[in-house]
């Protein structure tokens, strides 16, 4: 197999390097500190897609896998690609300015947040016919926004979402408004949805067909309303779906599936259930990221959102002074960043 790497099938892209020399080059300039696996992923990713990687089309995410139990990399897409890949078609007839709702304070995870209530883009796309249609999507802050997590399970939002919360609601809006016009680019979620999440959060996730939204699971089948389960039922209901999650019979998903076929949960109802496992074993429940490898997430972040991401898994250390080592190796990288 030739070691000559041609990635030209992007118009003005005239790449033609081993594949040596442009690890080389991503690895000093656009992705510095990444691993040369997760190089080659990036790569691999651009070469199917027909992307120019000198570009940064997509992102290194260093994402925790709770089911592995230690740090994986992940390539993902930005917004920025989805644009991208709509502006190709030649449809893409631009997109709104975001709008924001009402801003709403509230305490979460003991943290005082003011926010947005939602985010809208329109998404504009040129139909047969000389027709533009409009492509709205509306998204809440409160169902998109990125928990700080750690060792505490925190449900404050993490440091990006605090600090910039109508940015990173309206790159969320963009991404889903983008996935509604132009259905045919893919349903991947976005690394800024993606942004301080578990990587096993978005497993299972699809395109509905009828509406081009993202979804967990089919989600084109129109079911009926179902009714809600009361507390007195629902107490009586968790017994035996604790029983039947500690004999391994059914995980937590197989549980929720069975439900969904009879009742309609609630959030706090759903949330109940998927916490059995962690009562079940909590003495056997991973103790959540190492040293190393928050240290290792750390030194990998390609940018500000990735340094971020990786700095909120500090919390999760127990040790007073390895969150002091690790706080100052995030602000020796942040600087980094910030020179480069």
């Amino acid at each position: 197999m030739s070691n000559v790497l041609a990635i030209n099938q992007q118009p003005g892209s005239a790449l033609a390097l081993t594949e040596g020399e442009l690890i080389e080059v991503l690895q000093s300039s656009l992705y510095p500190g990444a691993s040369i696996p997760s190089i080659k992923m990036v790569i691999g990713y651009c070469k199917a897609a027909g992307l120019d990687p000198m570009k940064k089309p997509v992102h290194i995410v260093p994402m925790w896998d709770s089911k592995a139990g230690q740090m994986r990399d992940v390539v993902m897409p930005g917004v920025g690609l989805y644009r991208t890949d709509a502006a190709r078609t030649g449809n893409f007839a631009g997109q709104s300015e975001p709008e924001f709702g009402p801003m709403v304070t509230e305490k979460l995870g003991g943290v005082e947040v003011t926010y947005p209530e939602w985010a809208k883009v329109v998404v504009k796309k040129s139909m047969a016919g000389g027709f533009i249609a409009e492509f709205t999507a509306i998204e809440y802050w409160i169902e998109n926004y990125a928990v700080k997590g750690g060792k505490e399970k925190s449900v404050a939002p993490n440091s990006m979402w605090m600090k910039r919360p109508r940015g990173q609601i309206a790159k969320c809006a963009a991404a889903q408004a983008l996935r509604l016009a132009f259905p045919e680019g893919g349903a991947q979620p976005t690394a800024e949805e993606m942004e301080g999440k578990s990587i096993n959060d978005f497993q299972g996730t699809t395109i509905d067909a009828d509406t081009g939204e993202v979804t967990n699971g089919k989600g084109a089948e129109k079911k009926p309303t179902l009714p809600t389960q009361g507390d007195e039922e629902f107490a009586k209901n968790m017994v035996i779906w604790t029983k039947v999650i500690k004999s391994g019979k059914k995980d937590v998903d197989g549980v929720l599936a069975t439900v969904a076929t009879v009742a309609t949960l609630t959030e706090a109802q759903i949330d109940a259930i998927k916490k059995i496992p962690a009562e079940l074993a909590k003495a056997a429940a991973p103790a959540g990221p190492t040293f190393a490898q928050v240290a290792d997430a750390l030194a990998k972040a390609q940018d500000e959102d990735a340094l971020n991401v990786a700095a909120d898994l500090i919390n999760a250390i127990t040790d007073e002074q390895q969150r002091t080592e690790l706080s100052a190796k995030y602000d020796a990288r942040r600087a980094e960043l910030n020179a480069e």
